[in-house]
């Protein structure tokens, strides 16, 4: 791997060989979501605790102070809303330059596997790797699956991966899922996970975590399930504890609880 590339991955994936992304990129398709309508408020007190950030141009410009930041995932992937006709209608919306310009370690591109646009996507995922490699910058492939929920099973993320593997990706960011075994196994580039199931407490959240880094991942993309708990920071410090520590679930609980009872 030429130095270049080597180096942003390593600013990307810890000497652990771990790492937690913080993605705060949901308004290029959202809009102002909820918990997230002021990004530098969301984003000031979790930085620490993230070893890079999953980020829209815009919201990095506005919103993050140069003087102290992490890693940067610049999202460059868009062009539809969620009052749109197809969200996997997507287009690349940044340049490489502008990337290089913003002093990026890496980008970050969605793609739709099974959708009516799924060739597009794959396209757009291969030009992007063909100038990221140019250019020494690392491309993660998001599996993207829209509304379809029920596209979240093994076989059909294992397939997803695989392509975005194929096709060059460096990262494949994905959801975890039952089996999540094999969408490790069958994919031979870092995975990261995206999230999960819909869950409705905070020791769910660390299970799931806690499972899909022992099948394999080398560490999460969450969001939502961070800045979106009523103690966003107990819960990426009970996150980081199992992603860099190797704590259990449980552990992860009585951090997380101890962290909320301190604020």
């Amino acid at each position: 791997m030429e130095w270049g590339m080597a180096n942003r991955m390593a600013q990307l994936i810890q000497s652990d060989g771990h790492a937690l992304f913080l993605p705060v990129d949901h308004g290029y398709f959202q809009g102002p979501t909820r918990k997230l309508e002021e990004p530098h408020k969301t984003i000031e007190p979790l930085l620490p605790y993230a070893d890079a950030l999953f980020i829209t141009r815009g919201v990095l410009r506005s919103s993050v102070d140069p003087a102290k930041t992490k890693p940067i995932i610049l999202r460059v992937s868009g062009g539809t809303s969620m009052v749109g006709k197809d969200l996997a209608n997507e287009g690349i919306t940044t340049s490489m330059e502008e990337t290089i310009r913003l002093n990026a370690s890496a980008v970050g591109i969605s793609i739709f596997v099974g959708s009516d646009y799924e060739k597009e996507s794959l396209l757009n995922l291969s030009k992007l790797v063909n100038e990221g490699e140019r250019y020494g910058i690392p491309v993660m492939a998001v599996t993207a699956v829209g509304k379809e929920l029920e596209k979240r099973d093994a076989r059909y993320l294992a397939l997803a991966c695989r392509i975005a593997a194929e096709l060059g990706a460096r990262v494949v960011k994905t959801y975890w899922c039952q089996n999540f075994e094999k969408v490790v196994s069958g994919c031979p580039v870092p995975v990261i996970m995206a999230g999960g199931p819909q869950v409705n407490t905070e020791l769910e959240v660390f299970e799931f975590v806690h499972d899909g880094m022992q099948k394999g991942a080398i560490g999460v993309n969450l969001g939502r399930n961070i800045w979106q708990n009523n103690f966003p920071v107990a819960m990426i410090k009970g996150i980081r504890s199992i992603i860099h520590q190797n704590a259990t679930p449980k552990e992860a609980q009585e951090l997380f609880d101890s962290e909320k009872k301190g604020n």
